[in-house]
């Protein structure tokens, strides 16, 4: 279950931290005039709109996932339609072209970028559903590739019927004059054409195809479909697969890390761009063996550390009120209270949650002299957080 009250509230505000620093990296990895479209801004766009997510179930959350998935291509396609002038940003966005250009570059991250975040949140949606469920049920990874293979082939298959039978093609050729047909072609094929970047928005009918990066709904749909697929298929396996599954696991630990990496090597050209599979074989190779070597030397990697940091300061600084308490030393507070004959004391921090509690083995000054034992395991102390106050159980009779 998700959680719930200051809880939920420290949940939201370590995901907004977490997005805004994400897109922050995306924007200086904007400096490096790397070839990749940087996905990164894009990702801490997504993250900052997850944050009234969290606490929906799974229901909602599939529902709003077909809206997204329906309703963000839509607009994406009138945006297009309406804005043909556009002003186009040549590379990367950094901070000082988002600065610059505040009004296309939210327009980009929402809905006309490479990877548009309003109709992307139907990844959210599903990714935090999912998350919801049992990943160690057999039944639940069955379920999964099941699920996700039916959505994948209804998605193929109504994109095929749209565009055959359906007369789709004829009205993408008709309605898009100033593309020729092996380009109408190639964004059916590959999902963009020779110097078009953008999904024509001549006709409602360019919504039925579903190649990379189009972000059409039957694209996501048919996208969330494979990923459920391969999802499933990796819970049932992984059981069987021991220990060959640490150089992945490890890797997968540190993405954010190897991205950027990825990133500055393919900037820098270090390793030959004409030589596209051995640069990529190399990569990989590097990556498994560092992660494996700093994840067993270090823990998490180095971007991520960061991260961590930032999100777990800023949530511990929730849960324990608005502001930080004064240091322990100063906040840390003595109470004794007499209960079942006892003296208890109760050591409690700042904010007057108790951090211990013990019976005392001294002599009381108030009950005579006599003297007190330590509790045993019958007597415990505990903390009564609905009534507020602290209470022991009675001593067991012997």
């Amino acid at each position: 279950r998700p959680p719930s009250g200051r809880a939920m509230t420290a949940s939201r505000a370590a995901l907004a931290l977490r997005g805004l620093m994400i897109m922050g990296m995306g924007l200086l990895l904007g400096y490096t005039e790397t070839p990749l479209d940087v996905i990164l801004s894009y990702y801490g766009i997504l993250f900052l709109l997850a944050v009234p997510l969290l606490g929906l179930g799974r229901r909602t959350l599939l529902a709003l996932a077909v809206v997204f998935a329906v309703l963000g291509p839509v607009a994406m396609q009138l945006v297009r339609a309406w804005w043909p002038d556009k002003p186009r940003i040549d590379g990367e966005y950094t901070f000082g072209l988002a600065a610059a250009n505040p009004g296309t570059f939210l327009t980009d991250m929402l809905l006309t970028g490479v990877y548009p975040a309003l109709p992307w949140l139907a990844y959210i949606c599903v990714g935090l559903a999912v998350g919801r469920l049992d990943l160690t049920s057999r039944k639940v990874g069955a379920v999964l590739l099941a699920a996700g293979t039916a959505l994948t082939a209804a998605a193929w298959g109504l994109s095929a019927l749209l565009l055959g039978p359906g007369g789709g093609y004829e009205r993408l050729v008709a309605a898009t004059p100033l593309l020729n047909e092996e380009q109408i072609n190639q964004f059916l094929v590959l999902g963009g054409a020779p110097g078009s970047d953008d999904l024509p928005a001549t006709t409602g009918w360019w919504l039925a195809i579903l190649t990379p990066h189009t972000s059409t709904p039957l694209a996501i749909l048919s996208s969330l479909g494979t990923s459920l697929a391969i999802l499933g298929a990796i819970l049932l396996l992984v059981p069987y697969l021991g220990r060959t599954t640490v150089p992945l696991a490890a890797a997968g630990s540190m993405t954010l890390t190897l991205y950027s990496a990825h990133v500055i090597i393919l900037a820098t050209e270090i390793l030959d761009p004409a030589r596209p599979i051995m640069a990529i074989t190399i990569q990989v190779i590097v990556f498994l063996l560092t992660a494996v070597l700093w994840r067993n030397a270090v823990g998490k990697g180095p971007l991520e550390a960061i991260v961590a940091a930032a999100t777990g300061w800023l949530r511990t600084l929730v849960l324990a009120g608005s502001r930080p308490g004064p240091s322990p030393d100063q906040s840390a507070s003595v109470s004794v209270r007499r209960e079942a004959g006892h003296n208890l004391i109760f050591q409690a921090d700042g904010n007057g949650s108790p951090v211990s509690a013990s019976a005392s083995a001294k002599r009381s000054h108030t009950n005579g002299g006599e003297p007190i034992r330590a509790p045993s395991t019958s007597e415990t102390p505990t903390y009564d957080r609905g009534a507020g106050r602290h209470s022991a159980a009675r001593p067991a009779e012997s």
